[in-house]
């Protein structure tokens, strides 16, 4: 039975992301890291060189370069069909990365770039995959105190505005990917909204990638240290997963792969 989902493993090459910072932005690190995750069921391996976690600071393009495209470069060369995603909102980086050997862009600013086009033409010229994020404000205040008068008909509304926005400038829509943005801008209870309802984001007729993996919500939810959040985010992988949920962006890959693994076997049997 072939599996109807992906696992996207993060590969933060940073020294400050939430749950790995430090621990692998050195290139070898990377490596081995990588290299796990393939084995444990990866499908696609998402690097990042900027962290978005709440209060997170900038980072210079040049910096961001000499962090992903070495982990890049090298992970391409060992793994030719693998998919790799470059985790930025700087079109010159996703331009770099993708000549490097990078095949999808992940970007939670959903390719808005700085007040520009940039990244939507850098992703249609190379016809890659993309991953269009919602989120609210900027990782340094993003999480003071997000309102919303209906969080998921926003999210809709702002999915609909960016995806007319890359197919005008002649995007695939088969390329295109919708991440709610759970944690960027919202509040618990807006988190849990957006999960309830990953059915109707995807009756908009594109792939849904849900990221939760080790995130706060699970500290709020459940008083649960960083390292103590595995048993949450499975959950909410396999929750998501019966609503439709497509690609999964988690740390940790191969207890994700065997959960939805299973649930995939399980439902296949009432299909039968």
């Amino acid at each position: 039975m072939v599996k109807d989902f992906k696992i996207m493993g993060v590969l933060n090459v940073t020294p400050d992301s939430f749950s790995d910072g430090g621990q692998f932005n050195q290139l070898d690190a990377a490596l081995v890291q990588a290299e796990e995750m393939i084995a444990a069921g990866a499908d696609i391996i998402d690097i990042g060189g900027e962290s978005t976690r709440p209060g997170a600071a900038l980072v210079s393009i040049d910096e961001e370069l000499s962090r992903v495209i070495p982990v890049i470069k090298a992970l391409r060369q060992a793994h030719p069909d693998l998919t790799i995603s470059i985790d930025t909102s700087k079109a010159e980086v996703m331009d770099v990365a993708i000549h490097a050997g990078a095949n999808f862009i992940n970007d939670v600013n959903a390719l808005e770039g700085h007040g520009d086009d940039d990244a939507i033409e850098v992703a249609v010229k190379h016809d890659v995959d993309v991953c269009l994020m919602h989120k609210k404000g900027l990782p340094e205040n993003m999480q003071d105190n997000p309102e919303y008068d209906d969080v998921v008909q926003t999210v809709l509304d702002y999915f609909e505005q960016r995806v007319e926005a890359c197919l005008s400038y002649g995007m695939d829509p088969d390329r295109i990917i919708l991440d709610p943005g759970i944690g960027f801008g919202k509040t618990l209870e807006h988190n849990l909204q957006l999960l309830r309802n990953t059915a109707t984001i995807k009756q908009m007729g594109f792939p849904v990638l849900i990221g939760v993996s080790r995130k706060s919500m699970f500290g709020d939810l459940l008083n649960r240290n960083v390292d103590e959040r595995l048993p949450g985010s499975l959950a909410v992988a396999q929750f998501c997963y019966l609503q439709g949920a497509d690609i999964f962006r988690v740390h940790d890959v191969q207890a994700t792969h065997d959960v939805l693994t299973t649930s995939h076997h399980l439902i296949g049997m009432n299909n039968e």
